[in-house]
């Protein structure tokens, strides 16, 4: 009898990899943005320290807010999906058996054996059996608002502490420049980290992730300048 080896999938990791990587992102992107803007309207360094300090604060409980609310929804719409799968099972258990096997017939088994495959299944879990196949609906893949809230706060403020630290450390002269090249790094970093424990290219989620931080930072720092010269 062959040995049964683990395989390692990632799509537990979507829902925590996706709600870190956007906070994370947005921390340091924002951030950045932020301070560059600031620093290009020639505030003082205390200035810039306390918008950028601002910025994250508000970011991060921005970022918490709407986190919590989309995958809410997303929450309450599966649960309305299950509670109306489990009243049409108490219903008419033999219709869900056929519609459970129409399902494995359309996905390729021989109607016999399909049908063999829905009845054992809801046997043993009708409802985690029509949730899976007929909803879409999984464990590793369920929407939980919390977990995605505080994971995209605490990324997002990690992301923003980042460009804060180093603006911090460097004289306001040189404040632009330097944030501005560390952040850069910081992005590709991220981006390739994501990518890789995602399964995907390292050297595209890098590029990817760098290209719109730079655009954002620029436009932002190009902002900062036209209306600090102005105002």
């Amino acid at each position: 009898m062959p040995t049964r080896h683990p395989e390692w999938h990632r799509t537990d990791r979507i829902g925590w990899l996706r709600a870190a990587v956007l906070g994370a992102n947005d921390g340091i992107v924002s951030t950045a943005s932020l301070v560059l803007g600031v620093a290009a309207a020639e505030a003082t360094h205390a200035g810039v320290m306390v918008a950028g300090i601002a910025g994250l604060v508000a970011g991060a409980m921005s970022m918490a807010a709407g986190e919590y609310v989309s995958v809410r929804s997303q929450a309450d719409s599966e649960r309305a999906a299950l509670d109306l799968e489990r009243a049409e099972l108490a219903a008419d258990d033999p219709g869900e058996v056929r519609e459970l096997t129409a399902i494995y017939v359309s996905r390729g088994l021989d109607p016999t054996l399909a049908g063999q495959v829905a009845r054992q299944l809801m046997a043993h879990d009708a409802l985690g059996a029509h949730a899976r196949d007929e909803l879409g609906i999984s464990e590793a893949q369920s929407a939980r608002p919390i977990q995605a809230a505080f994971t995209s706060a605490l990324a997002f403020g990690i992301g923003a502490a980042l460009p804060l630290v180093v603006a911090a450390l460097v004289p306001l002269g040189s404040l632009v420049s330097v944030v501005s090249a560390t952040s850069l790094v910081f992005l590709a970093l991220l981006g390739g980290l994501a990518a890789r424990v995602g399964g995907a290219s390292v050297t595209k989620g890098a590029l990817r992730v760098t290209f719109w931080g730079a655009l954002a930072m620029g436009l932002t720092a190009g902002v900062g300048k036209v209306f600090g010269t102005v105002v």
